[in-house]
């Protein structure tokens, strides 16, 4: 058993107890205080939980740490939700942000009316786009960006008398976001049915995950020509001409850092191009350097032909994002414009002026600070770290890509799917916040962090890795 008081200080603390036992595990979170009752709906989280046990409160931030609200310190290996690219307190966006607020704290970007700043923004994302002539639609989350990316796909076909093509295939496992449409996209099959989800029209595909569903002797090539063969046949079931798009991230983080196989990305391409399906790419986690390329498709070498940013687009101090489209595609829009008279899309918030100077502030920093040069370097030192926990009795393997890594744990007692969630309940006692899947822990701290700071990072995962360890131990004492 292993027991924790995980914190505490001016509410009812939290004590964990960790039953480890020869066929299994339990997790019981135990409130020291009364039963409560909470007014905020916390997602991501058993609802029911919240009644018995108070959430951890993070009162403030520095860097790559965050802290509690007794002053306990976490290194944020997860940068929360994959987001915080810059770190926390960083005073050039704070500034951006209030000197924006006071020249001008709001206004709509619609309707012929705009503001210098967004137009400025706009024409530097389309310059970093990797597609000509890019065109740039704003909107406040990334779910925002992909539900308004599929109805602009609608829209387009509509417009350019491919009115059949309205299914979009995406993969297993893949997150895009909460709204029906893109809840819908999100390979989270397993809480679907509680929503009536997917919506008509979405389908799904497998993840090209060749660490956990290559066949014994597959190589990465034969793997990726099993992917594509299946995504061939699905697209044929359905019928070709009723399908108008792939959506996919170029490496889903989400999907406990599914590297994609080698050859993939390119016979992926060439099979879309075959049945003219647009690829449509969610870069709301890979964008900005994520990956060590200011975008995910540019580590992976493909050209989409639209995307969407969020997350490090503001390295997530205000709620900014967008979709990115090519000009062809922009122009089906034009088309559908004149036929109603009206493009009939638009929100208060898209285009507001302060996350736009927040993002813009954003850029040039990852500019002036060489970002993704420092991304490359560190990387090989994170890199490295991540590998050399191979030698823990834990874990079974270990993969990276840029700022972005995973390790796969293993006890051949416990049951398969369990042990993500308990190694996170004891990173987060050690103080580290990373991203459980599973049997997976997903790491991708901000982009600032240094080499000294990853060797500390890798301290209190191995400290939790031990601990766990430590307690199977004692189960067979």
């Amino acid at each position: 058993m292993i027991s924790a008081v995980l914190f505490g200080s001016g509410y009812p603390a939290l004590q964990v107890t960790i039953h480890l036992k020869g066929s299994g595990m339990s997790i019981m979170a135990n409130s020291l205080g009364n039963q409560i009752d909470p007014t905020v709906v916390f997602g991501f989280t058993n609802l029911p939980d919240n009644r018995e046990r108070e959430p951890l409160r993070i009162v403030r931030g520095k860097g790559v740490f965050v802290y509690d609200e007794r002053g306990k310190d976490y290194i944020e290996g997860a940068s929360t939700f994959y987001c915080t690219s810059l770190g926390f307190s960083e005073e050039e966006l704070i500034e951006a942000a209030i000197k924006q607020m006071r020249e001008l704290p709001f206004y709509v970007t619609a309707a012929y009316r705009s503001v210098p700043v967004v137009e400025e923004l706009a024409a530097r994302l389309a310059a970093m786009a990797p597609m000509k002539n890019a065109k740039v639609a704003f909107a406040t989350t990334g779910s925002e960006a992909n539900d308004a990316l599929v109805k602009m796909l609608w829209y387009h076909n509509n417009a350019s008398g491919k009115s059949k093509r309205k299914k979009i295939i995406a993969r297993l496992g893949s997150y895009h976001g909460g709204t029906i449409a893109t809840a819908s996209l999100t390979g989270w099959t397993k809480y679907h049915a509680g929503f009536d989800l997917p919506m008509e029209g979405i389908l799904h595909t497998q993840q090209p995950d060749y660490v956990h569903m290559a066949e014994s002797g597959e190589s990465e090539t034969v793997f990726a020509d099993r992917m594509i063969a299946e995504l061939r046949a699905l697209i044929e079931r359905e019928d070709p001409e009723t399908i108008g798009a792939f959506f996919a991230e170029p490496v889903s983080v989400s999907a406990a850092l599914a590297l994609p196989p080698a050859t993939y990305w390119e016979k992926l391409t060439a099979l879309l191009g075959d049945y003219e399906i647009r690829l449509l790419d969610d870069e709301v986690v890979t964008g900005f350097g994520r990956t060590g390329n200011m975008f995910g498709c540019e580590t992976y070498g493909f050209e989409p032909d639209c995307l969407t940013v969020a997350k490090a687009l503001t390295s997530a101090y205000q709620p900014l994002s967008a979709v990115i489209m090519g000009e062809e595609f922009y122009e089906g829009l034009e088309r559908g414009s004149a036929q109603a008279g009206m493009f009939s899309h638009a929100g208060t918030y898209h285009g507001h002026p302060v996350p736009a100077a927040v993002a813009l502030r954003t850029l040039e920093l990852m500019e002036e600070r060489d970002i993704l040069g420092h991304v490359r370097t560190v990387g090989r030192h994170f890199s490295s770290r991540l590998n050399a926990l191979e030698d823990h009795p834990l874990v079974l393997r270990s993969r990276a890509i840029g700022l972005a890594g995973a390790v796969d744990l293993a006890m051949p007692k416990f049951e398969a799917g369990s042990l993500g969630g308990l190694a996170a309940v004891l990173c987060e006692a050690h103080g580290l916040f990373v991203r459980p899947s599973n049997d997976t822990l997903v790491m991708a701290p901000p982009l600032i962090i240094t080499d000294r700071e990853i060797d500390e990072m890798f301290r209190r995962l191995r400290e939790a890795l031990d601990a766990l360890l430590a307690g199977d131990k004692a189960v067979d004492a």
